[in-house]
């Protein structure tokens, strides 16, 4: 089984980084594949609402945002993790969030979604929400912990001194791998939940 983790700090080795590694010795204990992709320290322009996707299978700007399509499409879990700016995740992470979940053709149902905020202070909570709804409009199960999924550092390498954050992040991990094996038996004994054709209705008629 297989998790794609998605790193939005421009930092290769920093606080984002910190937390994702804790998750990721619990993954690989529990002998899953981890996939991870550092996306905040590149040029990712957003969505331009040309819906060219419709008809390519694929966005028209073709950059990281196709290639982790690819992998997140063979993953059963995805977490999404970021520093905090403004109470809200890196813009770069949320240009690529927004095209990659907006012209991937592929199901997401019951790919296991988690998010991961990483801040000084505060915002934690407000960018851990930001973060949740691409996986609660596309039929993902959000995956928790024992608190807020997030860590506290400023300056590189202090999460390492946020014990808290960081049990949170193992737990979450755990989380998620009970969840993704449960849904793989789910599947197997029982199937995926019926699908309906989808209404779509507008507010002003």
């Amino acid at each position: 089984m297989k998790v794609l983790m998605i790193n939005g700090s421009p930092r290769s080795n920093g606080n984002t980084s910190i937390a994702l590694k804790e998750m990721e010795k619990i993954f690989l204990q529990e002998g899953f594949e981890v996939d991870t992709v550092q996306i905040g320290n590149k040029d990712i322009r957003g969505c331009i609402a040309c819906c060219s996707c419709k008809e390519k299978g694929c966005c028209v700007f073709d950059d990281e945002v196709n290639q982790i399509a690819a992998r997140f499409k063979e993953a059963d879990g995805l977490v999404i993790a970021s520093p905090v700016y403004y109470a809200s995740a890196n813009a770069t992470l949320i240009a690529c969030l927004d095209r990659l979940f907006y012209s991937t053709p592929f199901d997401k149902t019951m790919k296991v979604g988690a998010s991961v905020a990483v801040a000084r202070r505060g915002g934690c909570s407000a960018t851990f929400d930001e973060l949740n709804k691409y996986f609660t409009i596309t039929g993902m199960p959000v995956a928790s912990s024992q608190y807020w999924n997030s860590v506290h550092g400023r300056n590189v390498g202090e999460a390492k001194q946020d014990e808290e954050g960081l049990q949170t992040m193992r737990v979450l991990a755990r989380n998620m791998v009970f969840l993704i094996k449960s849904i793989a038996l789910g599947k197997e004994k029982y199937g995926f939940p019926g699908l309906e054709e989808h209404v779509f209705t507008h507010f002003i008629r």
